[in-house]
Order: C-alpha cells, then sequence, then structure tokens
C-alpha cells in the first residue's frame, strides 16, 4: 500500500463562480485523491488532498490553473496531516 500524502491549499484570483470546486472534485476523483474543497469568505478556494503522492501532485499542477475559465494569481500549498478521507466532497 502506498504511503499517504496531503496537503492544504489556497487558490487566489478568479476562483469562485467558474466551477473550480466542481472540476476539482472530478479531478479528484479522476486521480483516486480524497479530501474536500470548499469557497472562502475571502474569494478564495481552500481544499484538503490526501492520496498517493504523484496522484496529489498531479491535483495540485492542476490546481495551479484550474478550469476553463479560472485564473489563479496564487496557489499556497502547504503540508498537512492525512485525515482518512473515503471520498473527495465539496463543502
Amino acid at each position: 500500500m502506498s504511503e499517504i500524502f496531503a496537503r492544504r491549499l489556497v487558490a487566489s484570483g478568479h476562483v469562485q463562480g467558474v466551477f473550480f470546486r466542481d472540476r476539482t472534485r472530478r479531478e479528484a476523483a479522476r486521480l483516486g485523491v480524497t479530501g474536500w474543497v470548499r469557497n472562502c469568505p475571502d474569494g478564495t478556494v481552500e481544499a484538503h488532498l490526501e492520496g498517493p503522492a504523484e496522484a496529489v501532485g498531479k491535483l495540485v499542477r492542476w490546481c495551479r490553473d484550474g478550469p476553463r475559465h479560472a485564473t489563479v494569481y496564487e496557489l499556497r500549498v502547504s503540508d498537512a496531516t492525512p485525515e482518512g478521507f473515503a471520498r473527495f466532497e465539496i463543502r
């Protein structure tokens, strides 16, 4: 079994109202990543990603651009503690 890695992301820019959360959920499902994504009151999108290092890395790279209509000005990435999520959800 692969070691589980976790990362916390905060995306800023034009990231709300452009299906960022839904597309992140779909990419996570495709890559086998669990966790969650949510809109924050300050206009950013925050996510917690868990899974094998390669899959989490691919999702982090995808989030640097986001979906077609998003404009990501900054993506802050930090280590997180795995929490054992069974799926990826929108909060």
